[in-house]
């Protein structure tokens, strides 16, 4: 056999060694890449992201896309190959597993995690979008959550409404924790609070929730923080009673960082004429209940997903300019948006033609 052929045939069977030794050992890392887009004015499937009733509503037209990141599952382990792939494919980003899921954490508490961060944000979104648009929102002090073998399991109940501590009323839920660790461990607290049933009941006739009663919890000790201190076991946190009803439905998507989207989608909804123009707008942050828009991960990827989408212009939270600016897919023009006002105003703009005075991106 000539010496040429046995050089080529050695070669490749070296390569298909190393190629099978790389597709069975399993390294440590994950894959992100661009994931599905959404219009929030559409109805995926004949049913609206955005389900109003109670109040009037005008007709849409354009875009105003959230996007996503698709990532490898938490129980996935990569090969040799698949993180070489990754690593040299331009539009896929290859990171160390712990970064998406640090503390070992697993699928299931990722996607618990992502649904519940899913869910805050569409509360925000329309306490943000009603407040932009003047629209009273009523807020009360909740039990968010109960910590299992806490003082409190089995006394306070996740969505329980917190009207008073000790007889003192409570509008913040900062002042909750406050006015507990003024006691000292093993002292009772007294909680006024309306039962989440009865608060749930009340919330969807569009009503003032009303039947409180007094639930008496005796604090234990918490090293937590550092600094030995008092506590019943509670997180408390905001619900929000709206003067009519609003539904965001999307299913397989979680996380906080359509929450900006979101609301833009329910302004254009409740507000006469178009908001974009028939203009194709992506963009993505996270919101507050005060309409301040947050900085969210996986920024190269979202932009590529939006331009290959279709959209023109992308609203970039201010914290992710400088990193987005940096890498910016040809035919995307980034807008800084600092909260929803600003997003509105350059929405405005874009629709109107009037672009040069958009606030930007810079890579400095």
């Amino acid at each position: 056999m000539p010496r040429r052929t046995v050089t080529m045939l050695a070669s490749t069977l070296v390569l298909i060694a190393l190629l099978c030794v790389g597709a069975l050992t399993k390294v440590p890392y994950a894959e992100m890449s661009p994931g599905p887009t959404v219009n929030t004015l559409s109805s995926p499937g004949g049913k609206p992201v955005l389900q109003i009733s109670g109040h009037k509503t005008y007709p849409t037209s354009g875009h105003l896309n959230m996007v996503t990141v698709r990532v490898t599952q938490a129980d996935y382990r990569m090969n040799m190959v698949e993180a070489v792939y990754g690593w040299l494919a331009h539009d896929d980003v290859v990171v160390p597993h712990d970064t998406l899921y640090p503390n070992g954490q697993t699928e299931q508490q990722s996607s618990q995690e992502n649904a519940e961060e899913f869910s805050q944000s569409q509360e925000s979104a329309k306490v943000a979008a009603l407040k932009e648009l003047h629209i009273p929102v009523v807020s009360h002090v909740n039990v968010a959550s109960v910590l299992k073998n806490s003082p409190a399991e089995g006394k306070l109940h996740a969505g329980d409404l917190i009207e008073a501590v000790d007889g003192t009323k409570v509008t913040r839920p900062d002042q909750v924790a406050g006015l507990v660790t003024k006691h000292k461990p093993g002292q009772d607290v007294v909680f006024t609070v309306v039962p989440a049933k009865t608060a749930a009941a009340a919330k969807k006739a569009g009503k003032e929730p009303s039947g409180s009663r007094e639930v008496t919890v005796k604090t234990a000790l918490s090293h937590d923080s550092g600094k030995a201190r008092a506590i019943v076991g509670i997180a408390a946190g905001t619900d929000h009673t709206f003067p009519f009803d609003i539904d965001i439905k999307l299913a397989d998507v979680g996380g906080p960082s359509a929450g900006m989207m979101f609301s833009l989608g329910l302004i254009d909804e409740l507000t006469p004429g178009s908001l974009t123009g028939g203009k194709f707008i992506a963009g993505t942050g996270t919101i507050d209940d005060k309409g301040t828009v947050g900085p969210i991960g996986g920024i190269a990827m979202k932009m590529v997903g939006a331009r290959d989408a279709g959209a023109r212009y992308f609203l970039t939270p201010s914290d992710n300019c400088k990193a987005a600016a940096a890498d910016t897919p040809n035919g995307l023009t980034l807008v800084r948006v600092k909260n929803l006002s600003d997003a509105k105003a350059s929405v405005d703009k874009i629709r109107t033609g009037d672009t040069a005075g958009l606030p930007s991106c810079s890579a400095s």
